[in-house]
């Protein structure tokens, strides 16, 4: 819990909202537990409907820049249809499954940089009020966790991570947005490229990988650039050899990056997709605070380090910050 709000539009003596999520990180395509628990206010009044809606950060490519914007991409209804007498306590538990495509906002207990939300709407008598709002944390499933690891052992870096407004074509993607997570080379590839973005598309059948090299090189332009593509399955974790894997992944990736540079466009095959970014974002808000965080190959595999960006306490704070600064521009 973050927040406990009077609920404004339904009047002073209104019934108040505190949404519980139960503890810990919660995978993508994964099962959100919880409780709405809701206090009755100085008369009896009819709850029409509670639902929850996930919020996600997102940045968007617009004609001055690059704009922040909340964006909303789930909504369930988890309860309604009852009267709360005065001074009432009810609770609602729920149970909610989220889009397989949920961005990562942990690795290892370690924070991001990514910020989700989750809100809690309650309708009573026609009027709406958004109250409650709750940090969601999401790690990573086995697959990504196995991919990220192998990226560690590889020597790969982490520089940060955030949400893009756009499409990925050629994938399946099913939201608004796709989350990049961006990388430095090890040495053995420093001199081939300056970075390395990752996107996960996650379905139930499997991951899609989306690796695309030094995107700020200059060979890629318009917004839509060029992107390896790899696909794996969920139950592919135990019987894979993930660093050979990897490995042969970013060859091929910088591979096909010096082809392009040297003939002025990619090779046409299946291996390879294109994004579009976003534009023309309503919303603007100010830049959250930097991840300064590296990724390291240890004992463990993959381990994040915070070493003077954003911890724990502070991610909690900028989903308020950032989340309530929105609700005044959205539309019912």
């Amino acid at each position: 819990m973050v927040f406990k709000r009077l609920l404004g539009s339904l009047g002073m003596g209104g019934p108040t909202v505190d949404t519980v999520l139960e503890g810990g990180a919660v995978l993508p395509g994964g099962l959100l537990h919880g409780q709405v628990h809701l206090e009755g206010g100085n008369a009896d009044v009819d709850i029409e409907h509670i639902t929850l809606e996930l919020l996600a950060r997102v940045e968007a490519e617009g004609h001055d820049g690059e704009d922040e914007g909340a964006v909303i991409f789930e909504r369930f209804t988890v309860g309604g249809g009852f009267r709360l007498a005065e001074g009432e306590r009810h609770a609602v538990p729920f149970a909610v499954t989220l889009p397989w495509e949920t961005p990562l906002t942990e690795l290892y207990g370690q924070p991001l940089g990514i910020v989700l939300g989750v809100r809690t709407e309650l309708a009573v008598a026609g009027a709406r009020d958004k109250g409650d709002l709750d940090p969601l944390t999401i790690g990573p499933l086995p697959v990504q966790e196995a991919i990220l690891e192998a990226l560690g052992g590889l020597g790969f870096g982490f520089v940060s991570a955030d949400l893009e407004l756009g499409h990925v074509h050629g994938t399946g993607q099913q939201l608004p947005f796709y989350q990049e997570i961006e990388l430095t080379p090890p040495p053995h590839y420093a001199h081939a490229v300056n970075e390395i973005e990752l996107t996960f598309l996650a379905s139930p059948g499997g991951v899609e990988i989306v690796l695309e090299a030094d995107k700020r090189g200059g060979f890629f332009s318009g917004g839509h650039d060029t992107l390896g593509r790899h696909a794996v399955s969920h139950d592919s974790v135990a019987h894979t050899d993930w660093a050979a894997e990897v490995d042969a992944w970013v060859r091929a990736l910088v591979e096909h990056r010096a082809a392009y540079a040297s003939h002025g466009h990619p090779p046409h095959d299946g291996g390879w997709a294109h994004k579009s970014e976003g534009h023309g974002h309503d919303e603007h808000h100010g830049s959250g605070p930097g991840m300064g965080t590296v990724i390291a190959a240890g004992a463990a595999g993959l381990a994040v380090g915070v070493v003077g960006g954003m911890v724990a306490a502070e991610v909690v704070d900028e989903v308020g910050d950032f989340f309530e600064g929105d609700e005044e521009g959205e539309e019912d």
